[in-house]
């Protein structure tokens, strides 16, 4: 009987979700209010941390910069306050370093209070084929992409346990949907990065602390600088994103309380089709959109003499 009950409640629950699903693709979901909150933003100094962090502060919220780039912060924050943002602070924080990352979120919790909106977009990328690339930044690598998730975790979710409320934000990468060429260390660290942001949303359920919200990131190629030089085969249907177009897109999904989202959406369909398809049926058809060869003209950020 037990058996035969759990099923229907199954069945049941499992079409009413898909339905409320469909349901939101056509009726947009309420935005909530992030006015009063405080939100961290990690790699803030430049690029889709930068664009957050504006777009959070015109709303209302009082943000938190980290960056290991002290000018790059201060530009943020200049920006921000010329949009008419008083409440932001910003915070030297070296992301691959734990004692660091401890460090300067015990700072936070004392001058700002407990962070409710966390988001890690902090990222390092190599660009090198495995063999050639260098150990040292493969561990900067993971410890960047990867475990500073982690860390910034266990400084600031216990707040937002006791209180029921906050959202965890993950602006993971479509390279942690499918392996590539030339970036296994990366591609490995966003896998990473999703499998730990989805671990912890089941960890809140089963918590019954269905307060705490968690919304993961993946988008293609955003003309940052981070991947500079990489071309999609066919841009009109895979095109590089414009970095002010993924920014309002993280914020409505935040919002909006949007588990998951893939920029841009044909990312569904060809993960969708990655999930059935023949091996060899993947290749081909990631080889047709080019992504096999798109990192061989990757240059990345200039560097600093």
């Amino acid at each position: 009987m037990n058996f035969f009950l759990e099923t229907l409640k199954f069945i049941v629950l499992s079409v009413y979700y898909l339905l409320e699903s469909l349901v939101f693709l056509v009726v947009p979901v309420r935005k909530k209010n992030v006015s009063g909150e405080i939100v961290l933003i990690t790699g803030a100094a430049s690029g889709i941390g930068r664009l957050l962090a504006i777009k959070f502060a015109s709303l209302g919220a009082t943000v938190v910069l980290w960056d290991i780039n002290q000018e790059g912060l201060n530009c943020t924050v200049r920006v921000a306050r010329e949009k008419g943002a008083g409440r932001v602070h910003s915070y030297v924080c070296d992301c691959s370093k734990r004692q660091d990352i401890y460090r300067v979120a015990d700072q936070v919790k004392k001058e700002v209070g407990d962070v409710s909106i966390l988001i890690n977009n902090a990222g390092v990328v190599i660009g090198k084929r495995f063999l050639d690339s260098p150990d040292s930044l493969v561990d900067k690598t993971m410890a960047v992409n990867t475990m500073a998730h982690f860390w910034t975790y266990k400084a600031f979710v216990p707040a937002m346990i006791a209180a029921n409320h906050g959202h965890l934000v993950s602006i993971a990468s479509c390279a942690g949907l499918c392996g590539g060429s030339q970036i296994a260390d990366y591609c490995a660290s966003k896998f990473a990065a999703i499998g730990f942001a989805e671990s912890i949303d089941m960890e809140m359920r089963t918590l019954k602390k269905t307060g705490v919200k968690t919304t993961i990131v993946c988008p293609f190629v955003i003309n940052t600088g981070m991947f500079d030089g990489v071309k999609s085969k066919w841009p009109r249907v895979l095109p590089s994103l414009d970095p002010e177009y993924v920014a309002e897109r993280i914020v409505s999904a935040v919002r909006q309380n949007q588990e998951i989202l893939f920029i841009p959406r044909i990312i569904y369909v060809l993960y969708f089709l990655k999930c059935f398809l023949p091996v060899k049926a993947i290749v081909l058809l990631f080889d047709y959109f080019g992504v096999l060869d798109c990192m061989n003209t990757f240059k990345g950020r200039p560097k600093k003499e």
